[in-house]
């Protein structure tokens, strides 16, 4: 392709969707865009055309131009495969990942056939954090490149000590809505009534304290605690769950993050550190039991409930929700230089009506 060339001239008429993906792999991707609208207010082209500047929007970083074009396209084509999977492209430029599933899947079952929405289906997976759905996904499909790196990636979820983050992010941005009633209704949730207890029970009533909520969700346990706050901190992976907490207006500052990075960045010290219900997505806790020791102020607390492991270590339960075992967390502890102030058993929430065996767990400053 000619660097040179204008590119409405570029484009011409004889190929002009292979002229248009050309130009984009060019880093030109606004002009094709900009150009691909002047040719369909002239009425030359068509479906195709408009998924290519669906594309070239997105290409171009502008996800929300691209989502109002694959979304006027799907509605105008409502059983055309190539829409449908513009249109979950689009989704997963603007972050939208559940949605984004949800269409490449409707891609899938349009046209069997479609290995773009397959290897597109397998991607957005990937980004949810489902390695077995990842797998399905590019099944059908002759080994490439593109594939055996997905099939690498998805061995590396499945082979990690936690639960992947993208994971814990789809899932709770599908709960967010009625996160609180699931929580307090069928599951009985009564973490941050147990660590506030367990507070009461360590810090001698202690108040004014910086306090930071780690998988604070929609802000349950920072409602428990803000009373004791001169400060209160949230920090959560799912965004749509920040949203939840913020419209609570109890916390000084609300970050999307994963706790571990966060936890291990450079920032000021905390009196008191809570995980309500959180730590059942990650395995090892070495290295965030480290990380909390270093953010502790002088006589601060790590405050946090998991559920019991059988063994001595840690396990994935069947809810794919990691246990610990009582060996493991004090042995965790003290490799991370914290003392263990408490350790009881808790019951945090019901499954199918029946408790959950877990653990409150109290580890302080030395």
């Amino acid at each position: 392709m000619d660097a040179a060339c204008l590119v409405t001239d570029c484009l011409g008429d004889e190929d002009p969707l292979a002229a248009a993906e050309a130009l984009i792999a060019e880093g030109r991707a606004r002009e094709v865009a900009d150009a691909l609208a002047a040719r369909l207010a002239a009425g030359r082209g068509g479906l195709l055309a408009r998924l290519m500047r669906s594309r070239a929007l997105l290409a171009a970083g502008d996800a929300a131009a691209a989502l109002v074009e694959a979304r006027e396209v799907a509605a105008l084509h409502p059983g055309a495969a190539p829409a449908a999977l513009a249109l979950g492209e689009a989704l997963l430029g603007a972050g939208l990942l559940p949605t984004a599933i949800a269409e490449l899947q409707r891609a899938v079952r349009i046209d069997p056939g479609l290995d773009a929405a397959r290897l597109r289906l397998g991607e957005a997976w990937l980004a949810a954090g489902e390695a077995g759905k990842v797998l399905d996904a590019i099944a059908p499909l002759e080994e490439s490149a593109a594939t055996r790196a997905l099939a690498e990636a998805a061995a590396a979820i499945r082979a990690a000590p936690r639960s992947d983050p993208g994971y814990v992010r789809h899932l709770f941005d599908q709960f967010a809505a009625d996160y609180d009633l699931r929580m307090r209704g069928p599951l009985r949730y009564a973490a941050p009534e147990i660590l506030s207890d367990l507070a009461a029970l360590v810090m001698m009533g202690r108040g004014g304290l910086a306090v930071l909520d780690l998988g604070c969700g929609t802000g349950l346990a920072g409602a428990a605690f803000r009373a004791r706050a001169a400060r209160l901190d949230g920090v959560d992976l799912s965004p749509l769950m920040i949203e939840k907490a913020r419209a609570r207006n109890i916390y000084d500052t609300l970050e999307v993050a994963d706790l571990e990075t966060a936890l291990a960045a450079p920032a000021p010290s905390y009196d008191l550190i809570l995980a309500a219900d959180t730590l059942v997505y990650l395995g090892d806790l070495e290295r965030l039991f480290r990380a909390a020791a270093a953010r502790l102020a002088p006589e601060g607390y790590f405050l946090f409930t998991v559920e019991a492991a059988e063994g001595a270590g840690f396990e994935l339960g069947p809810k794919r929700r990691w246990r610990h075992g009582e060996v493991y967390l004090r042995n965790a502890a003290a490799e991370a230089g914290l003392g263990l102030a408490a350790l009881v058993a808790a019951h945090v929430r019901h499954e199918a009506g029946v408790p959950v065996n877990g653990y409150a767990v109290a580890l302080a400053a030395l």
